[in-house]
């Protein structure tokens, strides 16, 4: 099967998209099948960009880290897709893919599919503070509404995203189908060389975030905690792993709660090295986004044996089990803060979860859920193909 998905954001832009895109793409080609990717072109090349055609592209002014797909020139392309034996179109994100995906899928007749990976209705109004806050998740939700009754399915990472579509009104053929985890490759980290390498006493309590930094992302929530964590636990750490539009707002926070040497801000790490690390160097992972489709952070912390304690809101739901690796706690500081610090003070408790946590992890490996995938498009595209004979059908009466 040829697969041609379209988005407009990959690596080396860092973020979950990236990730569920990369993860499909790798598993889907050790099946036997060709990936082709429509991106933007971020000036820079990743280590693999074989069948990635990338885009001249325009930054954003509200995202510096982003880039918008100039149409034009993907639409150049339209008689050199037609000549590659597409099999169907996988739209990742909303913007220019989306419209541009629609839009190949209705010349080329080749069915579309798309994937719904953020909770826009908590997300869009911190990026357009000046405009009221419930105009903005109307608009959201509409906006999605019409995208996704445009498409001939729609893929979703939880249950809980897929219910939320449903109240919005999204009547479109879904398959709930999370994003697997590459368990070769997150198996072991070396968290004492990352300690060592930033400074960090081998023995001191250290809680780790790794994402980006983002204000949906409720990292607020985390750094108000962690100076609950430090009435009773005083060297406490909070790694913070990242980049992101929060940051600045972040450091003042940080500074106004009197948390500077409790909490270090490291920034982007290397996918495959480093980060693996950054994990391994935190006795807990800690999280509290409100906005997650699913949390692929958490089952990574899972895979390398790190302990978790998170809220369970939207995709996360999905995710954690109690006690199967993980520790689920209510978005109070009380709450949050009394079961880190008695999971920091525990270290049987911790050692018990993260045999737990491997153990859990493995029920999420990329193959699993890449061969769900596999045989969704199957079924897409038999029935594009019925529909088809449908109206050659219908055709032929009236003829």
């Amino acid at each position: 099967m040829h697969i041609l998905m379209i988005t407009d954001v990959y690596f080396p832009r860092v973020n979950g998209v990236s990730t569920s895109i990369l993860t499909y793409r790798q598993a889907l080609i050790s099946m036997g099948n060709k990936v082709t990717i429509i991106a933007p072109d971020y000036d820079t090349v990743t280590d693999n960009e074989k069948d990635i055609i990338r885009i001249p592209s325009r930054h954003l002014l509200i995202e510096d880290e982003d880039k918008m797909m100039k149409a034009g020139h993907i639409y150049k392309l339209i008689d050199e897709l037609a000549l590659m034996d597409i099999d169907v179109i996988h739209i990742q994100t909303p913007f220019v893919a989306h419209y541009v995906g629609v839009k190949l899928s209705n010349i080329l007749d080749i069915p579309r599919v798309e994937s719904y990976h953020t909770f826009f209705e908590e997300y869009l109004y911190n990026y357009v503070p000046f405009v009221p806050k419930s105009f903005m998740k109307s608009l959201a939700r509409r906006f999605s509404t019409a995208q996704c009754n445009n498409v001939d399915a729609i893929v979703v990472p939880s249950t809980a995203m897929l219910k939320a579509l449903r109240e919005y009104g999204v009547d479109a053929k879904a398959e709930i189908i999370p994003t697997g985890i590459d368990l070769d490759k997150f198996n072991s980290g070396d968290g004492q060389a990352f300690r060592k390498k930033h400074g960090i006493s081998m023995d001191r309590p250290t809680l780790v975030h790794i994402g980006r930094v983002a204000h949906e992302k409720n990292i607020d929530f985390v750094v108000e905690m962690l100076a609950e964590v430090k009435l009773q636990i005083p060297d406490v750490l909070l790694i913070i792993a990242g980049q992101g539009p929060a940051e600045n707002h972040l450091h003042k926070l940080v500074e106004r709660l009197g948390l500077v040497d409790n909490v270090k801000f490291i920034g982007y790490l290397d996918r495959n090295t480093e980060l693996k690390d950054c994990y391994c160097a935190g006795d807990i992972f800690v999280f509290a986004s409100r906005t997650e489709t699913q949390g692929l952070v958490l089952l990574e912390a899972m895979a390398l044996g790190v302990p978790v304690i998170s809220t369970a809101v939207m995709g996360t739901r999905d995710i954690l089990l109690e006690e199967m690796g993980s520790i689920i706690a209510s978005e109070e500081k009380a709450d949050f803060s009394q079961k880190v610090i008695k999971t920091l003070q525990d270290n049987e408790m911790r050692g018990a979860l993260s045999v737990e946590a491997r153990v859990y992890a493995k029920a999420w490996s990329e193959d699993r859920f890449a061969g769900r995938m596999f045989d969704f498009y199957h079924e897409i595209i038999e029935l594009h193909a019925l529909q088809g004979s449908d109206e050659i059908a219908v055709s032929e009466i009236i003829d």
